[in-house]
């Protein structure tokens, strides 16, 4: 028996994002790319939080304008998030030590084609009107009642 996902709204929207970027990067480059840009940019912004609450811890000030409800934030909250950030920015380093090997790989023009194949299957254009069409079949709509209601 198959298991259905998750409906929550979180769920759904991981579905969502998770089949617009398989969608919008359909190849294996183009995957490889936004992985890369995605750990490198979790990277240099969670280094440049470090920083800055770094500077903010040594300063012993703390800016309104840059962490929002900041006033509450204690010493210890502050050394607690440097502490956590220290460790995702490791995690990220080894995430991108590893991408570096998948960077090695190359695929053939067919294979990338395969990859398209499969990315359509996978997600298929949500705003594709077949795909609309089939939709409305199996889910009531208010502008296509059900025959079995209608009198």
């Amino acid at each position: 028996m198959k298991e259905e996902p998750c409906q929550c709204p979180d769920c759904q929207r991981f579905y969502q994002e998770h089949d617009r970027l398989i969608r919008e990067f359909p190849t294996f480059k183009q995957q490889q790319e936004l992985n890369w840009a995605s750990i490198q940019s979790f990277r240099t912004l969670c280094n440049k939080v470090t920083e800055e609450l770094q500077i903010q811890q040594a300063n012993k000030q703390i800016d309104d304008t840059h962490i929002k409800d900041n006033k509450n934030m204690s010493d210890m909250e502050i050394k607690d998030a440097i502490d956590e950030l220290e460790n995702v920015n490791a995690y990220l380093y080894s995430i991108e030590a590893l991408m570096e090997r998948i960077f090695e790989t190359k695929v053939s023009e067919n294979i990338e084609v395969k990859f398209k194949e499969i990315a359509n299957k996978l997600a298929p254009d949500p705003l594709n009107i077949d795909r609309l069409i089939l939709n409305r079949l199996f889910h009531q709509t208010p502008d296509l009642p059900d025959k079995n209601n209608s009198n």
